[in-house]
């Protein structure tokens, strides 16, 4: 069975452990490590495993995300093999530890990264959780990573979750001198067992979202590609994998996992996850990359 007939593109959030606390994060991961994974993530030779398995059912693009994926010691490994494995690579991150080294290391072999920036306000991202002990980044903090990005020949996308702490704030600016290829916008997303509890303060309501989306639009007039998801619509829309090698979902409202990958195959545990193509086509998950 080919995968990619369905969906031809995977998350792999192999890393739970982050260096930012972001309190709307719909990506913790805390039930994994409540139940049987304390570190957080499996070892090096299994994701390496869990990467062949999704390249051998044909999908031909894959999203390493976390937690921080780049706390991991081994993504350049995994990036590595996913390219060599014929499949595109991408990785979504804070950004607080690129690199020019590190993006050189990987020329040829990373595609895509997809570089989160909620806001630039200080203020903001130390109220919402966006910041290392360190402090948060800077608007020029953010400058230099694209620009790192830009300079390695790395394609880039910029994502930001949209919540009631920057709505109102105005990233047009940045992300035109970014110029990034996509922009992709999210309504803050509740997903109990993840953020419940903690994102109730932190959410908008759907007009809110689509006002915000419009003033961002304006972007579009100087080619660079605005995409939205509200709830509904990132909703069953992804297939995804968790630390621990399990693919899951999120239509109930809360994770529901597969069986492990390393255990029956990512055909088979495939099977145990509803996800649309439809919602994934109709979100714009299938783009030239």
């Amino acid at each position: 069975m080919n995968l990619s007939a369905k969906i031809p593109s995977v998350n792999y959030h192999l890393w739970k452990p982050c260096n930012m606390r972001c309190g709307f994060c719909f990506a913790t991961f805390q039930d994994i490590e409540r139940q049987f994974l304390p570190k957080g993530h499996l070892g090096r030779d299994g994701c390496l495993e869990v990467v062949e398995s999704l390249a051998r059912v044909g999908f031909r693009k894959i999203n390493f995300a976390g937690g921080e994926p780049m706390l991991c010691p081994w993504l350049a490994d995994l990036i590595t093999l996913a390219k060599r494995l014929g499949m595109t690579t991408s990785m979504v991150t804070n950004g607080s530890r690129i690199t020019a080294d590190w993006l050189k290391s990987l020329e040829g072999a990373l595609d895509w990264t997809a570089l989160s920036v909620d806001s630039v306000d200080p203020a903001t991202l130390l109220r919402t959780g966006r910041t290392t002990l360190s402090g948060p980044m800077s608007e020029a903090d953010y400058s230099d990573r694209v620009a790192m990005l830009h300079r390695h020949g790395i394609r880039t996308k910029i994502n930001t979750v949209v919540t009631q702490d920057n709505l109102k704030e105005d990233l047009n600016e940045l992300v035109l001198r970014a110029r990034p290829e996509r922009w992709k916008l999210l309504q803050v997303l509740s997903v109990e067992g993840q953020n419940d509890g903690l994102v109730d303060r932190y959410a908008v309501s759907l007009s809110e979202f689509d006002c915000y989306v419009r003033w961002c639009r304006r972007v579009e007039a100087h080619g660079i590609k605005v995409v939205s998801e509200n709830n509904e619509q990132m909703t069953g829309s992804y297939a995804m994998v968790d630390p621990a090698g399990r693919f899951f979902d999120n239509v109930s409202g809360a994770h529901s996992y597969s069986r492990p990958i390393l255990d029956v195959g990512a055909e088979e545990a495939y099977q145990d996850v509803l996800i649309s193509s439809q919602k994934f086509i109709a979100r714009d998950g299938l783009y030239d990359w």
